[in-house]
Formats: C-alpha cells, structure tokens, sequence
C-alpha cells in the first residue's frame, strides 16, 4: 500500500479544543486508513494546557502513531499560514515503513563541550525529521557529526519558536513534553524527498578561496579578499548593487564536483565583517581553501523565485504531485518577507498539485546542501513523500 498523507488545520486558539479539531480534520483526510505518524505544531496561546491537547491527537488519530512535534510562533497547514497561535497536525499512514522516534539530550563532557546522548541507529535510514531547542541544543555539532559518520543521510526539520529564552522551549513526543534536547524520528523503506530554498540568488562572479583562517577569509583570487568582494560589487548592475547595499550574503559551494554550480549549490552565509587594515571578510560559516563562493542578495522577489524553482524542479523529478510534504519556513519569511499572504504553504500547495502539507515557523531551518546538513536562515525547506 502506498504512503497516504492528510493534514489539518485549528485556526482558533482555544486550547485542547483546537488540538481536537486539526486531528480531528488529518484523521477524515486519512479516510480510515491507519495514523502511523502524527506530527503536531502549537502555537504559544494553544500550549497552557499541552498534555490535555495531545491526549486529543491521540483519541482522533490512535495511540499506536509515533507522535512528535512542537510549540511554535506560528503554524502552516492546509495552504494557509498563521504567523501566530494555531494548531496543524500532520498524519502520516506509512504500511511497511520503519518509523523509529528518537529523543536526544545535551549532555556536558566537563571540557566545555557537549556531548549528544540517545542517538538512533541510522543503518539502512534514507531521512530523518528532527526538531530541536534553539538555545541549548547543540544543533550545528551534531549535523557535522552526521555528516561525517553518516555521509547522504538527509536531515529535514527545524528549530523550535514559541520559547523565547532558555528553559521555555516546548517539543513533545508519545511519551510526554520535554523543555529542552531533540526529537524526532527516522524512516526506512521509504523514498523520500528533500528540498531546500534558501531564498537567494547569486550576483556578480564566482571567486576561488586562495586563503582563509576559520570563517575568516584572506584572499580570494589571490587578492585581497575585501578588495576583491568590492570591485565585483563595484562591477554590478544598479538594480543588483542596490539589492546588495540592503544586506550581502555569501554563497559557498559545499559539493563541488560539478561542472557548473547553479544556486542550490550554494550554502548562503551572512557577511558579518570586514578589517579594512588587513582586508580581510569574515562570514558566518567556516570555508577552506579551494572553495568557490559567490556574492548573494536576498528579498521578496529572490525568495519567491527561488523557492518556485525549487518546487518545479521536485515536481519534476517526481513526475506527479507527491503524497504529501513536510514544510519548516523560518519565521523572518511570511509577512515580514512577502506582500501577499500564506505564501510558502500558497506556493507549495500549488506546485506539488495539493499534496496536503503542514509545518511551522522556525527559528532556524535544518536541510540538506549538497551531502551536508546545515541549519539555515530565512530559508524553506521541505521533506517530500512520494506518491506510491
């Protein structure tokens, strides 16, 4: 049997009762088939009374689905987005797929670091979902460990919002509601689909690192590496020298065994400064040297662009609209980016034909680039399920 996958959606923030109906609506969409997974989004107001609210889930979708999910700023689901409060829950019925939660702990080594316990086994996993604590979570250690350990798993998921300092996070699972770590859950035996939009698109030329320390950058092109970012911003169109002026962003290459790089193969980074007596950039990612990067801008129009592009290339791939997806936008997206409304889960909706999605907005966003897992910024990113 294939994947089947329904979404709903509570509007209202009335607490257990909004819980209640988004399950309530994924269970008709799943038309009596069987909730193998059921991820759940609250918004802040909807979470005073949590506990009662997935008990809710679970009367609507079963107590045998694996359920995970978490308070956010705001929620998507069902082709709308609510910037704040809101229940989505999306329910997943999976025959013959291994679905394996997992919830992590940070724990300190004693040498300043820390350490990541309740890992999975990955062996034969083609993806995994996680959602983490924003604030003491170790998110970025991690995904480099992976990628290591585990190099072409695909991690898909997203930082958790609806906390706003250390201690007030909340990520539920089957077993109850935690204030901190990681959860999520591993697939295998099923196909799946990621897709990350990171909003962005090159300008200017594509520039070699000759030499870096870190995320500090030297030379680029064997030049001095703030003079040589200033003469390609010096040598743009007006349009996209204004774009720049509004805030520059690096892309940098991450797999770069490619003839020809195109924008998803660019890992966007902000530029965080310069020292103009050694003229020198610093960026928000460590680079090597051999790395090409490239200047790149970000607004409205970029972001829409990119993430159609991204879209069409997936349906593409696909060759019909998939079962359904999971969407992680970060909460500097919707509104604060876009004139018209429900954008992300608008643009989503249309491309992949109506396959039912939900997610949330997110402090962060984790997604593939290239073979590596990244946490990312003002990006969307999206685990695709295939129909069949």
């Amino acid at each position: 049997m294939a994947v089947r996958i329904a979404t709903g959606l509570s509007a209202a923030d009335a607490g257990v009762d909004s819980f209640a109906e988004a399950a309530g609506r994924a269970a008709l969409g799943l038309g009596g088939a069987r909730a193998d997974v059921a991820v759940v989004f609250a918004g802040a107001p909807n979470l005073a009374h949590v506990e009662q609210g997935l008990d809710a889930v679970r009367d609507r979708l079963g107590a045998h689905a694996a359920l995970m999910g978490c308070g956010a700023q705001g929620v998507v689901a069902s082709g709308r987005e609510l910037e704040s409060g809101g229940v989505a829950v999306w329910a997943a019925s999976m025959p013959g797929v291994a679905v394996e939660p997992f919830q992590l702990d940070a724990v300190p080594t004693g040498e300043g670091e820390m350490a990541v316990a309740g890992l999975p086994d990955f062996d034969g996993v083609e993806a995994a979902v996680m959602i983490a604590d924003p604030y003491t979570f170790p998110v970025e250690p991690l995904l480099d460990r992976l990628s290591e350990d585990e190099p072409g798993l695909r991690i898909v998921g997203g930082l958790a919002s609806a906390g706003e300092e250390p201690g007030t996070t909340t990520l539920f699972h089957s077993g109850g509601v935690e204030r901190g770590g990681a959860l999520g859950f591993t697939l295998a035996g099923v196909d799946v689909h990621t897709c990350v939009s990171q909003g962005a698109r090159p300008i200017g030329p594509e520039m070699v690192v000759t030499a870096c320390e870190g995320n500090v950058i030297h030379e680029l092109a064997s030049r001095p590496a703030l003079l040589r970012l200033q003469e390609a911003i010096e040598d743009l169109d007006p349009l996209e020298r204004a774009l720049a002026a509004r805030g520059l962003l690096l892309g940098i290459v991450i797999d770069e065994n490619k003839p020809e790089y195109e924008r998803g193969d660019f890992l966007i980074r902000q530029i965080v400064g310069a020292d103009e007596s050694e003229a020198t950039v610093v960026v928000s990612e460590r680079v090597r040297v051999g790395q090409t990067v490239r200047l790149q801008v970000r607004d409205g129009e970029s972001a829409d662009e990119d993430l159609r592009q991204v879209l069409e290339a997936e349906l593409t791939r696909l060759g019909r609209p998939p079962a359904g997806a999971l969407l992680f936008t970060c909460n500097g997206r919707g509104s604060q980016m876009f004139t018209e409304p429900d954008h992300d889960a608008a643009a989503v909706e249309l491309a992949l034909g109506g396959a039912p999605a939900a997610g949330f907005f997110c402090a962060g966003e984790i997604g593939p680039v290239g073979k590596r897992n990244f946490v990312h910024g003002f990006t969307a990113t999206l685990a695709v399920f295939p129909d069949g």
